[in-house]
């Protein structure tokens, strides 16, 4: 018979022990992370974001904590970011036209500047469309962070940092991306406007 207090128990330390892991495994490449976000906003470049699935919903959810804030005892500007996720029209028509594979490169390639900082955002690290926006990116001289998770799959090796959360459980893989993102928006906050 399942047991839903055990269960709700369960959950929250599974998630517990995993965000202690990685703060013991990850945070010199949150760190780093941190460093190259204030710098590239300082210069006035953008970030962009993307993602399938659950993490397409963490792309948008992170993009506009960047956009608008998330801390509130912080008065900001708007820090340029943007969750390449969130056009159903674009998504659709370069799903149908050229291919899913394709649709965050296509983006990329219209919107993707030289400096700017693509965010790929991944449970497995082996998602094509996000393999290839990372190689477009790469030709557009952008900077690439990876929010992945396990091992890093394929995408760990193609860029230029990843922070790999060290869990199998896509659950709690995706509940660390957001707050490692949180942490990267907080941290540009505080040391560009506090």
């Amino acid at each position: 018979m399942f047991k839903r207090n055990k269960f709700i128990a369960d959950s929250l330390k599974q998630s517990s022990d995993i965000k202690l892991k990685v703060l013991e495994k990850c945070q010199t490449d949150i760190s780093k992370a941190a460093d190259i976000i204030t710098e590239r906003i300082k210069e006035g470049k953008k970030l962009i974001f993307c993602g399938n699935g659950g993490s397409a919903a963490d792309c948008q959810h992170l993009a506009t904590e960047f956009m608008v804030r998330l801390s509130h005892d912080i008065r900001r500007p708007a820090i340029g970011a943007i969750a390449i996720t969130t056009d159903s029209s674009n998504l659709t028509a370069g799903g149908n036209d050229i291919g899913f594979k394709n649709i965050f490169a296509r983006s990329l390639e219209g919107i993707g500047n030289e400096g700017d900082i693509l965010i790929a955002i991944s449970t497995s690290g082996n998602s094509e469309n996000l393999i290839r926006a990372v190689k477009k990116a790469g030709k557009k001289k952008m900077f690439t962070i990876g929010l992945l998770g396990k091992t890093g799959g394929k995408l760990k090796s193609l860029v230029d940092l990843s922070v790999c959360v060290p869990s199998e459980n896509i659950q709690r893989i995706q509940e660390s991306h957001i707050t490692i993102g949180h942490i990267l928006c907080e941290i540009t906050e505080r040391e560009i406007y506090s």
